[in-house]
């Protein structure tokens, strides 16, 4: 979304009126007769005073602090839904998982989410733009779920009164030079080397590694430079600190650099590394974190079974990236991909001392072409392939061969939304609810070779467009007892264009299982393949500044 959103929430603003002092008097019945009559004896001709009212006065802008919001609402049906009644509001993560969720032929479930996320951003002028204050933040619900509480994704029953605003983002950024930035705080933690606050959303999701690695929030301070021709990043996130006075952090540093090759085509590479000293300790819940955690089993994503032993990991990232046409202005042709190696090792503790646990190495790959055939980006056709390496032996070598992702740290940590399917691969329009078959690339590191198809067209330029799609997988290793074959999905949207960033939409998609979920391992525990999940939803968006 994540996305995905990693790919929403609501808000009600409370307006406040001067009131003359007499309406403040103990008789408000009688103060609004006599305000009315006075009213009516007025002349036909309406006084210059009153006319104010009627002329639009520009108001000067502020450029010292700017508000910036995105709402969501949609309506959904859908035959998915969480077998423990506690993850009725928030469900994240793989279709058949540790999150419960199921599918059914006789039940359907129904409801309507709301999202809003504000930006507030402060730029005084007393450092003449050279220092930014953002935050951003979000509030969700289901339609009708709780009130009178305290946390997060709740608060629309009757009465509401729920403290519920969470926060993405309160970071500074510090522009020393022009060219230069600085960001310090909770930040966007994106594995792009694009600067993720001037930079659209949907450019980062098809560029470099399209957030699949790392596409959440985290805490931390980045250095970037951005040049004519080229740019780099250079950060440090604290993942986790858990006890200020032990060495039983998560941390991580990565660097970025792209060079452009002409006006159309650009290069780059990455190293990311991350230090886990937690040993499981912190994580959201009680699901703890890293790579022994039940994290892992929600998420999609490789848990290593360790049992009991504590242990201590070091993972890198090395990668290459390449895009063409990124900006789709320059051919009818965007092309963009990416290859990037992890590795890393282990060690556990065992009879007081620490020894070598398993050692790890996985693939991950990318490519995703588009040609545009009319006059606007959604006259297109799309395609996007991606490939993992998975691991049959669940370590019975020593050894693991698949791939990892921030999903292994933070949910979601990494998103994979820039495909257009909706349940083979997560779908970036979501509240409270964000459950896919396949939501972290690694494929509980089974690994997989899949992709999508899409086709879309503007009936109506910049007002009515429509977009069929086709997506398909298989595992590249093999479930005991299931087969390689996940699925394959279709899916249609409608988009009407109500106003400036103003959108209704309707989406609706279908999910045929394969032999994949033949597998109890993968399904669930299901007798039998589980029944195939559909989803319908109408979606309202604005984006409002």
């Amino acid at each position: 979304m994540s996305d995905n959103g990693r790919f929403c929430e609501k808000f009600y603003p409370l307006f406040s009126y001067p009131k003359p002092a007499f309406v403040m008097k103990k008789n408000p019945g009688f103060s609004i007769l006599i305000f009315l009559l006075v009213a009516a004896s007025l002349p036909a001709q309406t006084p210059s005073f009153f006319k104010e009212f009627d002329r639009k006065i520009p108001e000067k802008a502020n450029k010292e602090f700017q508000y910036i919001a995105y709402f969501y609402n949609h309506a959904v049906t859908t035959n998915i839904y969480p077998e423990n009644d506690f993850l009725r509001g928030q469900v994240i993560g793989r279709l058949f998982g540790q999150n419960t969720t199921t599918t059914s032929d006789t039940v359907r479930a129904f409801y309507f989410e709301q999202r809003l996320l504000p930006f507030f951003i402060y730029q005084p002028k007393l450092f003449n733009g050279r220092a930014i204050l953002r935050g951003s933040f979000e509030i969700d619900w289901t339609w009708g779920d709780v009130s009178y509480g305290t946390g997060g994704n709740f608060g629309s029953a009757p009465s509401g009164d729920q403290v519920n605003l969470q926060t993405q983002n309160l970071e500074l950024e510090l522009i020393p030079k022009t060219g230069w930035a600085v960001n310090i705080g909770l930040q966007r933690m994106f594995d792009t080397p694009h600067n993720p606050y001037r930079t659209f959303f949907e450019k980062m999701t098809n560029t470099a590694y399209g957030l699949n690695y790392w596409g959440t929030d985290g805490v931390g301070v980045t250095l970037r430079r951005d040049a004519d021709y080229y740019k780099w990043k250079a950060g440090f996130f604290q993942l986790y600190e858990n006890n200020i006075e032990q060495d039983d952090d998560v941390a991580m540093g990565e660097f970025q650099y792209e060079q452009s090759l002409g006006l159309r085509w650009k290069l780059g590479g990455s190293v990311y590394y991350v230090r886990d000293r937690s040993n499981g300790e912190g994580g959201p819940s009680i699901l703890g974190q890293g790579l022994n955690s039940t994290l892992a089993d929600y998420n999609g994503t490789f848990r290593f079974s360790f049992g009991g032993s504590p242990y201590r990991a070091d993972v890198a990232w090395l990668g290459l990236f390449f895009s063409y046409n990124e900006e789709d202005m320059l051919d009818n042709w965007v092309l963009s991909g990416y290859l990037n190696y992890n590795l890393g090792n282990t060690q556990l503790f065992k009879n007081n001392a620490w020894t070598d646990g398993p050692s790890i190495g996985g693939l991950g790959a990318n490519l995703r072409a588009a040609y545009r055939y009319g006059q606007t980006p959604k006259d297109a056709v799309s395609a996007n392939v991606i490939f993992t390496s998975g691991d049959s032996d669940r370590l019975a070598d020593n050894h693991y061969s698949g791939v990892m992702t921030g999903n292994t740290w933070a949910t979601p940590g990494g998103l994979f939304i820039s495909h257009g399917a909706y349940l083979l691969f997560p779908h970036a329009n979501v509240v409270n609810r964000y459950v896919a078959a396949i939501t972290d690339i690694s494929n509980i590191g089974y690994g997989v070779t899949g992709g999508t198809l899409n086709f879309s067209k503007d009936f109506i330029p910049n007002k009515l467009d429509a977009k069929i799609g086709f997506a398909g997988a298989i595992s590249n290793a093999t479930p005991n007892k299931g087969g390689n074959f996940m699925g394959w999905e279709a899916n249609v949207k409608v988009g009407y264009q109500l106003g400036v960033y103003l959108n209704l939409e309707l989406h609706a998609a279908r999910l045929w299982l394969g032999d994949f979920y033949d597998s109890a391992v993968v399904n669930g525990g299901i007798d039998g393949r589980p029944t195939d999940p559909y989803t319908a939803f109408i979606a309202l968006k604005w984006l409002m500044f």
